[in-house]
């Protein structure tokens, strides 16, 4: 096994400062449909500005770098415990060079630990192994007030006339998006995760936000409903940072889990605009970002 560690920082460095050209150009297109010299229009492009100037002089996207959440798909062989401490490193010369912010805060003491590590879940490292023998790692830096507008709903909910079906499902994403109003850095990006325990739920949710804005989910009806929930979120008129206008969704796209009969949460995580995910994969010695 190799020591990929600057392959990592590479990798983290770009997650952090150069926005993924599927939501660069969902931005532009929601530029283009906000009216000329209005708030909306205005804020996005100000936005398209700092992810250009961001990209040109690798700085962070955003101040809040966020969560670093890493989706580890590993060959046979391959130790992730040594994985896991290349990870790390790569994370604490990442903040040494401000591609991260020092986030990692003790929630007892409120002691920063000054490199992003602590404990076992910061960063958050999820490992699988697959077949074959390419090594793939995906990033994810979800920045904290995306993450604090986050909901998680039990079917049924009466005070919303929700029923233990699609239509339910709608009509609590939807409340959640209105619930967000523009404190979670509008345009958003959804990820729905439908069944589950909370736990479960909640850890599909953020996986399927590693999806790009454009592909089309494999179940029909869930492609449907992914559509229909950026349409009428758009309605809301919530729009950029909260300022009004025809662009609250760039995307939304759900997953389903197994559950208890007793059970039927829906739990939805917010993504803001900054939406920065990433990909590495090595293959022998080939190593491509995207």
């Amino acid at each position: 096994m190799h020591d990929i560690t600057e392959n990592i920082l590479e990798l983290v460095r770009l997650t952090s400062t150069d926005l993924p050209p599927d939501v660069e150009a969902s931005i532009h297109q929601a530029t283009e449909r906000e009216e000329p010299g209005s708030a909306a229009r205005g804020a996005l492009e100000t936005i398209l500005k700092n992810v250009e100037l961001s990209r040109k002089n690798s700085t962070p996207i955003c101040q809040d770098t966020g969560t670093p959440i890493f989706y580890v798909y590993y060959p046979a062989g391959w130790s992730t415990r040594l994985l896991r401490q290349q990870i790390e490193a790569a994370v604490v010369q990442a903040t040494q060079k401000a591609y991260l912010r020092p986030n990692s805060v003790d929630s007892i003491t409120g002691k920063n630990s000054g490199n992003n590590l602590g404990g076992k879940h910061f960063p958050s490292i999820h490992f699988e192994e697959v077949d074959g023998d390419s090594l793939t790692i995906e990033l994810m830096l979800k920045g904290g007030g995306c993450e604090n507008v986050g909901a998680q709903y039990s079917l049924p909910n009466d005070a919303l006339n929700a029923g233990r079906d699609l239509a339910g499902v709608r009509k609590v994403v939807l409340d959640a998006v209105y619930q967000a109003q523009g404190q979670g850095c509008a345009p958003g990006i959804l990820g729905v995760a439908i069944g589950g325990d909370r736990g479960s739920s909640y850890y599909a949710s953020k996986e399927t936000l590693y999806r790009k804005l454009g592909d089309t989910n494999p179940e029909p009806q869930l492609d449907t409903l992914e559509k229909r929930l950026v349409e009428e979120g758009n309605q809301l008129g919530i729009g950029p940072m909260g300022f009004g206008g025809k662009t609250t969704l760039l995307g939304t796209k759900i997953t389903h889990l197994n559950r208890l009969p007793a059970s039927f949460f829906v739990s939805v995580s917010y993504m803001c605009w900054a939406y920065r995910r990433r990909k590495m994969t090595i293959t022998a010695d080939l190593v491509r970002y995207e």
